[in-house]
């Protein structure tokens, strides 16, 4: 019965999130799509057409693998948590619930603070700087990653969790920062491929875990080498218009 009537929560706020924004928001930063459309600054283009532009991006697809490695992350670490400090550290369950449970409350400032930080490197260096911002979020949250599968003490580990989850969040602010300048004629499309990079990391990475039952330190390690070729596969990004950190030149229409 708890487990059917907590659902009511997220529905009434779901419902009234999407009443309030239907009600008081536009459409997109320029405005509204059917004005847009009226004035030829958005082409009519179907849902199918749209899905291809995104779907055909090799920029879609570098941050579909970066998602699944910070949101991907997150949903495994929220998974494996309470078994990893109740094997290594022979806690309760309740008491490794209650540590666990740090890892998630990080969210309500530290993806917010991944957004802030890709905005404000644009503001001084452009897509540079965002794509920046994302490679040094990325390879952080790679390194804590290798540091915390090699704590032997409690508090230690509590306090690498916390700023390893600070990272891993912050990389999922950073990674969106980046999305709408993708494709701007299928800016739905590329959102929806990468938002399906986290739900598939954490299939990915579940399964590792699922497969080192005994030596979930090892399932860590190889986590944090994905994470970090991640980052590193930043220097891979080539977005029309806009100068990346190897690739690319900024043109003034973008």
């Amino acid at each position: 019965m708890a487990w059917r009537t907590v659902t009511i929560v997220p529905a009434i706020v779901a419902f009234t999130t999407g009443a309030i924004v239907i009600r008081f928001s536009k459409d997109c930063p320029r405005g509204y799509y059917k004005d847009l459309k009226k004035t030829g600054e958005m082409p009519e283009i179907s849902a199918a057409a749209s899905f291809r532009g995104g779907a055909v991006d090799f920029n879609t697809w570098l941050l579909f693998i970066q998602y699944a490695c910070c949101f991907g992350v997150e949903l495994t670490v929220n998974n494996a948590a309470v078994s990893y400090f109740v094997k290594r550290f022979e806690l309760t369950i309740e008491s490794a619930s209650a540590i666990a449970s740090i890892f998630g409350f990080m969210n309500l400032f530290a993806r917010g603070l991944g957004g802030y930080s890709s905005d404000k490197a644009n503001g001084k260096l452009k897509m540079r700087g965002r794509i920046l911002v994302q490679a040094a979020l990325l390879i952080l949250e790679g390194i804590c990653i290798f540091i915390f599968a090699e704590m032997g003490n409690l508090a230690a580990s509590v306090v690498m969790l916390t700023i390893f989850s600070i990272f891993v969040q912050g990389a999922e602010g950073s990674t969106y920062g980046i999305v709408p300048y993708v494709n701007r004629v299928s800016p739905g499309a590329v959102a929806g491929i990468v938002g399906a990079g986290g739900p598939t990391g954490a299939v990915c990475f579940g399964l590792i875990f699922r497969s080192l039952p005994e030596d979930p330190e090892k399932a860590f390690r190889i986590m944090a080498g994905v994470v970090l070729g991640s980052g590193l596969a930043c220097l891979l990004f080539n977005i029309k218009g806009h100068r990346g950190l190897v690739f690319g030149k900024d043109t003034a229409d973008a």
